[in-house]
């Protein structure tokens, strides 16, 4: 398989292989990816453990994550929120969880180019996006679940919903290397941003104290530039601990591995690689004797806490070493320069994708006059 981007390859700090054979570890026979041995499974963080193994080369163990998706896909595309040993466990259905197979899947062919494994998945993909755009509300924010009983819970996420602004964007490229047009998700998917970017009353406040809701509209690319740099320098004393990490929640004194993750794909990916590179060299010994990282610890006592080891957290540090130094063709994911529209071009990412799709463009992804014919 190919592995390296044109730019060249840069020596990385951390054993990929090592984590990768941890998630694979903890992977159930059917395909599930528990957040721990005997853990829950939620959809979400199962995507975000399945990209972990496609980082490692485990292409096997991660398709057959995507397949346990697929076998367990409800009617309406979505999924429960959370599984026990292949048991539904809480029955709510979430948007967010419903779409992030979209990054999965992306991520995964961007490595491996498995056009056939694509075309198999595609129809759980479209259904899961179709599920959470169905959730949109008039201001352009999606409703975070459908309740038990099936009813719409009409509150709105700040991270939830960036999340599906970055589902959405990897599902539209996907459509348009299947030549599918999907209008609808266009259209969506402009209006998420509008609501992400101008309306912040449409989403719940109590979450602003989590750490999530101040990065991930960084994150997923729908704050970028200028208004970026000064969202992250706004609350960066809010949330950041010098020489620790990033806090999961503003009001305690808790650092999470996979939060100070997550806030090094954001800084990469605006071009800030020095200092995510410093803030990764925080991390990089937090981690048990079998080489898997915490899941996070308070300070100044630095008692580690929970003491479980997270696949997804392992996953998340994968993403952000990848990043930084470009151990697969799909580290540039999250960078904004691969998705902006007439400057993606520029991106390695963007000419690995052109080389091997010639008419491949994000404006055509994004912006494309083509009716979805599907009925």
């Amino acid at each position: 398989m190919e592995r390296d981007l044109s730019g060249g390859r840069i020596s990385s700090p951390l054993d990929i292989d090592e984590l990768a054979a941890s998630i694979a570890s903890v992977q159930r026979d059917s395909g599930e990816i528990p957040w721990h041995e005997g853990g829950k499974t939620d959809p979400w963080d199962h995507v975000e453990a399945a990209i972990g193994l496609s980082i490692g080369g485990y292409y096997e163990e991660a398709r057959r994550a995507f397949e346990w998706l697929a076998s367990t896909q409800l009617d309406d595309g979505s999924w429960y929120s959370s599984y026990r040993q292949g048991t539904p466990e809480d029955l709510t259905r979430e948007s967010n969880m419903s779409s992030y197979i979209a990054v999965g899947i992306f991520h995964y062919y961007l490595i491996t180019r498995d056009k056939h494994f694509l075309e198999y998945i595609w129809p759980t993909v479209s259904e899961g996006i179709d599920f959470t755009v169905n959730l949109q509300a008039s201001g352009g924010e999606i409703y975070w679940a459908r309740n038990p009983h099936g009813m719409i819970d009409p509150m709105a996420l700040l991270t939830g919903c960036s999340s599906i602004y970055m589902s959405l964007k990897c599902a539209l490229v996907l459509a348009l290397l299947l030549g599918e047009a999907r209008p609808r998700w266009q259209a969506a998917l402009q209006r998420l941003g509008e609501a992400i970017r101008y309306r912040p009353h449409l989403f719940n406040k109590e979450k602003s104290r989590y750490s999530m809701d101040w990065f991930y509209p960084v994150l997923c690319g729908a704050i970028t530039g200028a208004d970026a740099k000064k969202r992250m320098n706004k609350y960066w004393n809010t949330f950041m601990v010098d020489g620790l990490g990033c806090r999961c929640v503003s009001d305690n004194p808790w650092v999470t591995m996979a939060e100070t993750s997550e806030l090094i794909l954001s800084l990469a990916a605006m071009g800030q690689t020095d200092l995510a590179r410093t803030i990764l060299g925080w991390i990089l010994g937090r981690r048990h004797e079998d080489g898997s990282f915490w899941c996070g610890f308070t300070f100044p006592d630095m008692v580690i806490w929970p003491e479980e080891k997270l696949t997804w957290t392992d996953a998340a540090v994968m993403m952000a070493t990848d990043a930084l130094f470009h151990i697969t063709p799909a580290s540039q994911l999250f960078n904004h320069s691969f998705w902006e529209v007439g400057q993606g071009a520029k991106s390695h990412m963007y000419r690995f994708l052109k080389k091997h799709h010639p008419v491949f463009s994000i404006h055509d992804a994004f912006y494309s006059n083509s009716k979805d014919m599907r009925v």
